[in-house]
């Protein structure tokens, strides 16, 4: 009978501690369209596998009449469990709780498991649904923030770290998920801010919503901060799963492989036929990667920020890659500071966790004018160029039409050790175009002409000299620049056979503490 009694009270406290703050509280986060904390771990993991760590677990302090109020659990859920059978280690931040405010004991609680993630070699997620720092707990609640925070510096590199934003995040609490590798946002439901819209309008004097001074649609679109913008959480806990599935458990792990039937010498003829044959005539890059990859499925990271370049993964049978790809059809594919940041940090994760980069080129060159020289365009070009010539994963580069000058060497260029470099026909390797060029060439001799006709056509001869000369793949093929020159319908195959030929590869770099990345 004692021991009855003694299982009845453990059942009755799992019990109290899965309401949380409450039946009023769960019904109040129901109506603003927002799932619990457990109901976003049971949706997200597979069914039945989550293990819950530090359920009884109750805040200390007892300032403020927080000694009168206390919940098991103390704001947020913590655990294991996996997706599609592979352990990930989740934290949920419980807003009926307290405005799911941070405390030391919750801080404890997230630190354990992303200790446990460490040691086993499994990714964080982390669910942010948080009013803050919790007050009444003074500098404790700041030492908690800052404590999360070095694990996920520790953790950079060696497990996969995912948030996900389905609520408030403010003040320091934006911090950790800055730290992770991906940003999930919610529509609607979440904002992230370092100061909300009553200070900003009482120190600048800008009246601004919420939604407008750190909604999703700003940090997917304006910030960057947001890799993902979802309209609603199941399409948010869904692109988590298919995230992973793309992701190593760890930096000592290859990503995982997966069955294809996709044949891998499947050709396709609209390949041949998608590059314009006016040089200046747009198109939509995805249409290339949609084409040569498995299944069509492609995964992209930051789809709505820095548009003239597409970053995300795919597979090639069954091996996950991460593309790279400039986009013609949003200015012109041209690099700027936005592009060069968002794939510079692109590229540095994959070359963390062993996913080989395949780099589609089609580039005019940087972004010209003072607005791109007074915001750094030099420092954040460097970022890309760095992180191209720090990666040590296979790395294989297609220039599809044009790349031009210091663009060129940016993008995944044999002298930044890419393994193998192939070019498609209609590529165009220069310095600069022929228009351009001929203008700096020949600028004494044509303002010499005076007849417009004569001047016209002297012009069009030079430009088409330098094409012969220069506008196309073969002088750089020559130089061995390019590896071979390839028909478009078998770029999926080639890509194939170089990443099956490049499993075994090894590079390295001096031995250092860190490098110096131009921040």
């Amino acid at each position: 009978m004692a021991n009855e009694s003694k299982i009845s009270e453990l059942l009755a406290k799992r019990e109290r501690a899965k309401l949380g703050g409450g039946e009023e509280r769960i019904k109040s986060q129901h109506k603003k369209g927002k799932y619990t904390a457990r109901e976003r771990v049971e949706k997200l993991l597979d069914e039945g596998s989550f293990e819950e760590y530090d359920m009884f677990v109750s805040h200390r302090c007892t300032n403020f009449g927080l000694e009168n109020e206390s919940y098991l659990g103390d704001g947020v859920v913590t655990g294991r469990g996996t997706i599609d059978g592979r352990v990930v280690f989740v934290f949920s931040q419980d807003f009926t709780v307290f405005g799911g405010s941070l405390s030391e004991t919750f801080a404890r609680k997230i630190c354990k498991i992303m200790d446990q993630a460490m040691k086993v070699g499994a990714p964080v997620i982390g669910i942010n649904d948080s009013g803050g720092a919790r007050i009444q707990e003074g500098v404790n609640s700041l030492a908690g923030y800052a404590e999360i925070f070095m694990r996920n510096i520790a953790a950079s590199g060696v497990v996969p770290q995912i948030s996900a934003i389905f609520g408030p995040c403010a003040g320091g609490a934006v911090y950790s998920p800055a730290l992770t590798d991906f940003v999930v946002m919610s529509e609607k439901t979440s904002y992230m801010f370092v100061t909300g819209p009553k200070v900003t309008k009482t120190v600048t004097g800008e009246d601004i919503t919420t939604e407008d001074l750190g909604g999703a649609t700003v940090h997917a679109t304006k910030s960057g901060v947001a890799h993902f913008r979802v309209a609603h959480e199941d399409e948010g806990l869904m692109v988590i799963r298919k995230l992973i599935s793309y992701l190593p458990q760890n930096n000592l792990e290859d990503p995982p492989q997966s069955e294809c039937t996709d044949p891998i010498d499947r050709v396709e003829d609209l390949l041949n036929e998608v590059v314009p044959a006016n040089p200046n005539q747009p198109y939509d890059v995805k249409d290339v990667i949609y084409l040569m990859v498995d299944d069509r499925e492609f995964l992209e990271v930051h789809q709505h920020y820095a548009k003239n370049i597409v970053v995300g993964f795919a597979k090639f049978n069954g091996i996950s890659c991460g593309i790279v790809a400039n986009q013609p059809n949003y200015l012109a594919g041209v690099l700027d500071i936005e592009a060069s940041r968002k794939a510079a940090r692109f590229v540095r994760f994959c070359d963390a966790f062993n996913i080989p980069i395949i780099t589609l080129v089609d580039v005019p060159g940087f972004l010209p004018g003072s607005t791109q020289e007074y915001g750094g365009i030099i420092i954040h070009g460097a970022k890309l160029l760095f992180a191209y010539g720090e990666a040590t994963v296979p790395k294989i580069t297609i220039t599809l039409r044009k790349s031009y000058g210091g663009a060129h060497d940016v993008m995944g260029c044999k002298q930044l050790r890419a393994d193998i470099n192939y070019a498609w026909p209609s590529a165009e390797i220069a310095v600069m175009g022929p228009k351009g060029a001929i203008e700096i060439l020949e600028g004494k001799r044509i303002s010499e002409i005076e007849d417009p006709a004569e001047r016209n056509k002297y012009i069009a001869e030079k430009e088409n000299d330098y094409k012969v000369m220069f506008a196309n793949p073969y002088d750089a093929a020559r130089y061995g620049y390019i590896d071979d020159v390839i028909e478009p319908r078998n770029t999926r195959f080639r890509i194939i056979r170089a990443l099956q030929t490049l499993q075994t590869k090894k590079d390295s770099l001096p031995p250092k503490k860190h490098s110096n990345i131009p921040l």
